[in-house]
């Protein structure tokens, strides 16, 4: 329904959204719209409009999520349904603006700028005729082998909240979000067999707490993994999807399937609190009206899906900002701007060591020569190729970026897997700039020949119609191909190396300039070359980025959302053929500590082009109790270089059951200009220090002192320690 369309039609459901605009309570409205509904109306709400071999021959031929995906829409009542649009790192259907994926997001620690990337996906969604963005991906990534790490902000809970907090406040001005993937979805390959066993503790303190933040936020939906936990599938475990959101957390939001593979049976979802399947009518399209005669579901379990689904559509009309359905609004010139600013802002330095007595970056102006290498320089390289997939109208690579910016330099390209090639470029020139890392061949979401001829997901399909074939086209080619998934190697793969060390052995001023999304092992070569910048999966401005920091016009301010270690033994255990795995709770910077081994990198680490002190912190605010505690701390900072800078001022602490783990607490980012001092707030949530309390169902925190650390990075020995 168009903006045009809601304002001069009253229907029903339009009556409903006038009525909660004038303070009715949605799920009033809702069951009394229920009412109206015929039993096919009620249980066509409860999954996809579109047939099942219909939607996949379009998924086949046309694309995936190329126009939004309708559930439940009933027109001779205006119920618009749940118009799905995937993301996240931009507005999947139509052809809108790619921003970097949300690990580089996270790499800028800046939940305001977050919340005004949510706020133009969620203008884009509406542009497109979608009101409900599937993007929210929040899963906290055990290994950094994990195939869809892209797609999520870091490794910490605390991150991965606030961060799904602001880019929910964001999309849910204009459109309902969807975090996801509910719950323990860290295993690419095998995530249709995988079982994660889990104790009651570690789930709720490391792997449930991101999803209670952002529903606390408000979050209108979320969405189920296709793995199992515990023994029992997340699309239709009780535990998780009823006795956690509904009766622990309170929760009266909307649950939906993963798509396609998202659950087993269609009774058992219903009843164990999942409200919709998606995308297509396909389970319970063939099952669900057969189980109701059994009585193996009821028509009450269709209604509280059903009214939760007309609630939560209501509420959204009730509150958005009014976007017109208008395709220029896509990748317009104001959106392909921030996505340039979140990309320099997520460029991080982690090495910029001195030749000839200065820095090697910036490079600033006058270089004569430049060699680029790499077979990525020449790359689209946005990202994987799965459901996140962006179409932007056009993308700047790494060596068009740098072009731009040196545009009286010679450039010398060596795309080529070529290290005496490489040398010889970099022997000539001012400087060599090598870009390096993964493609969406290397990780990324995965559907593979194993899954589509898999005969216990196959069985899930309704039968074909009467003549029809299965559909074939592009994507079948992909899928039965199929690449991405887990990574299968941390490291580079050898010839980046040999590159490396070919280059830098003939060219002092090296920069290595990194592509990919989480841990890259970088041992056998970060000793040799002076400078190293993560450039993430950059988006469809990331050449314009890259060639930002490089030249200076840009400070860098990006800070690792994850420790590196300096050895894969450092690591949790990883092997993505496993089909059971037990999850604890000791990973990344943690685990680090734990082993008492310094991180190559620690979590919280960058570096700029200037120079920052920190001057002193207090606690300025307390509002809550408990483990429901809230802390406002008053840092400050002073710029002591040349150049106007943004840092991130990072609060780590330790306290309650869990005494002997440092833990990030809350971060802010500030702009200092040089030379001066400025002050920002942090706000530091206690919950992390707090410990699962069986009896109770929730998190407290005991009694005692709580340390706090306000740095730069995990471990600062710089940092401001006091006790509260």
């Amino acid at each position: 329904m168009t903006a045009a369309a809601e304002a001069t039609t009253a229907t029903e459901f339009t009556k409903a959204v006038e009525a909660v605009k004038s303070g009715a309570d949605p799920f009033d409205e809702a069951a009394a719209l229920h009412d109206l509904l015929t039993d096919d109306e009620r249980l066509g709400l409860l999954d996809g409009d579109q047939p099942f071999w219909e939607g996949m021959a379009q998924m086949m031929q046309v694309g995936y999520n190329t126009v939004p995906y309708v559930h439940g829409a009933v027109d001779r009542l205006g119920i618009p349904g749940t118009r799905f649009v995937d993301g996240p790192r931009g507005c999947v259907a139509g052809r809108g603006t790619a921003f970097p994926v949300s690990m580089a997001r996270g790499a800028t620690w800046d939940v305001g700028l977050e919340e005004r990337i949510g706020g133009v996906i969620g203008t884009e969604v509406r542009a497109v005729g979608g009101n409900f963005f599937g993007g929210v991906c929040i899963n906290l990534p055990r290994h950094p082998a994990w195939g869809r790490i892209q797609e999520t902000y870091g490794e910490d809970t605390c991150l991965l909240g606030e961060f799904s907090a602001a880019l929910t406040r964001g999309v849910q001005r204009h459109a309902m979000a969807c975090a996801k993937h509910y719950a323990l979805n860290s295993m690419e390959n095998k995530r249709f067999q995988v079982d994660v066993t889990i104790d009651e503790a570690t789930l709720h303190e490391q792997y449930l707490s991101h999803f209670k933040r952002v529903v606390d936020e408000g979050v209108a939906a979320i969405m189920s993994a296709y793995n199992s936990v515990n023994g029992q599938w997340a699309g239709q475990n009780h535990y998780l999807l009823h006795e956690v959101l509904r009766e622990q957390w309170g929760w009266d939001g909307i649950t939906v399937s993963d798509f396609i593979w998202g659950l087993r049976d269609a009774a058992s979802s219903l009843n164990n609190g999942l409200d919709l399947e998606e995308p297509f009518a396909q389970q319970r399209a063939r099952d669900l009206r057969r189980q109701l005669e059994r009585g193996e579901t009821s028509w009450e379990m269709v209604r509280r899906a059903g009214v939760r689904l007309l609630a939560a559509q209501i509420r959204s009309y009730a509150s958005r900002d009014h976007v017109p359905e208008d395709a220029d609004l896509l990748a317009c010139a104001e959106h392909r701007a921030l996505a340039r600013e979140a990309a320099t802002r997520a460029m991080t330095l982690l090495k910029n060591d001195q030749v000839d007595g200065a820095p090697v970056l910036p490079l600033g102006a006058g270089l004569r020569t430049i060699a680029v290498i790499g077979r990525l320089a020449t790359a689209e390289n946005m990202g994987d190729s799965g459901s996140s997939m962006v179409r932007p109208p056009s993308h700047v690579t790494p060596l068009e970026g740098i072009t731009a910016a040196y545009p009286d330099a010679e450039i010398l390209l060596v795309e080529d897997d070529d290290p005496d090639a490489a040398a010889g470029a970099a022997a000539r020139a001012d400087v060599a700039i090598i870009v390096a890392g993964f493609d969406k061949h290397d990780e990324g979401e995965w559907v593979g020949g194993d899954t589509m001829n898999d005969p216990v997901l196959t069985s899930l399909f309704p039968p074909l119609p009467d003549g029809a074939e299965v559909p074939t086209g592009q994507a079948n080619v992909i899928m039965t191909a199929g690449y991405g998934g887990d990574r299968s190697r941390l490291t580079l793969r050898d010839v980046d190396e040999e590159i490396i060390k070919a280059v830098t052995a003939v060219n002092p001023r090296t920069v290595v300039a990194l592509v990919g999304a989480g841990t890259i092992m970088m041992e056998n070569w970060r000793h040799s070359v002076p400078a190293i910048l993560m450039m993430w999966y950059a988006g469809m401005e990331g050449g314009h980025a890259l060639a930002d920091v490089l030249t200076g016009r840009a400070n860098p301010s990006g800070r690792l959302p994850f420790s590196i270690p300096t050895s894969e033994a450092h690591l949790p255990a990883f092997d993505r053929e496993w089909t059971a795995v037990t999850y604890d709770r000791w990973h990344g910077q943690r685990l680090l500590d734990r082993l008492g081994v310094e991180a190559a990198y620690p979590l919280g680490w960058g570096l700029s082009y200037t120079t920052y002190r920190l001057d002193g912190a207090e606690v300025t605010a307390s509002t809550g109790q408990g483990a429901d505690r809230v802390l406002s701390v008053r840092a400050r900072v002073t710029n002591a270089g040349a150049q106007d800078g943004i840092q991130v001022v990072q609060v780590y602490g330790r306290g309650g059951a869990h005494a002997e783990e440092t833990q990030l607490l809350g971060f802010a980012t500030l702009e200092v200009p040089a030379g001066t001092t400025r002050e920002v707030d942090v706000p530091v949530r206690l919950m992390q220090l707090g410990s699962w309390d069986h009896q109770a169902q929730r998190i407290v925190l005991a009694d005692g002192p709580v340390s706090l650390d306000v740095a730069f990075h995990a471990h600062d020995p710089n940092a401001v320690t006091f006790t509260v």
